[in-house]
């Protein structure tokens, strides 16, 4: 999964054979039938897998958190180490989303949209000034910045880039 990853955000989607990925791993190409019935499911495996993680997630640091603020901050850590962890999965669904098959689009962004949610309920509570719409717009702007990481984190440690992005999109949650 991760060789293909790599190979599907270094090249798109529609640029990387099955020869290749197999022989990322070390085998040949079609060995990889023995795990996937396709390409395009190894896409859904990637895009879909962390949708759900994701979303799964989320309801965990909810269901743990002690008050708002701990399960906001609990959340934002989590989407940290999700990207700083996963920014191939990042130019992967940024570049190359609309090439799943239609039924496996719908549940990525069905479970985006829930994962959404999850993060302006508890926005709402941190904020309670701030009407669902507001909470949502603030939401996918933390995931902007949080996910500019394929493009940004290069010049940091990880560390480094952790503690800023948590610092930076905690500020900008509260603020």
């Amino acid at each position: 999964m991760r060789a293909a990853a790599r190979l599907f955000a270094e090249r798109g989607f529609r640029g990387v054979g099955i020869e290749q990925i197999g022989a990322a791993v070390g085998i040949r190409g079609p060995g990889i039938y023995r795990h996937f019935p396709s390409k395009d499911a190894v896409l859904v495996e990637l895009l879909v897998g962390i949708s759900q993680h994701l979303l799964d997630a989320a309801r965990e640091a909810r269901r743990v958190g002690a008050s708002a603020l701990e399960t906001l901050d609990l959340l934002v850590r989590g989407h940290v180490e999700f990207a700083l962890d996963n920014p191939d999965l990042i130019v992967i669904h940024d570049r190359d989303l609309w090439s799943l098959p239609e039924p496996a689009e719908r549940e990525v962004r069905r479970l985006q949209r829930a994962y959404v949610e999850q993060w302006v309920d508890v926005l709402r509570q941190v904020r309670p000034e701030l009407d669902a719409p507001t909470a949502r717009a603030r939401t996918h702007a933390l995931f902007g910045l949080i996910n500019s990481t394929p493009h940004s984190a290069t010049d940091l440690h990880r560390a480094e880039m952790a503690v800023m992005l948590h610092t930076m999109a905690l500020g900008a949650a509260r603020g």
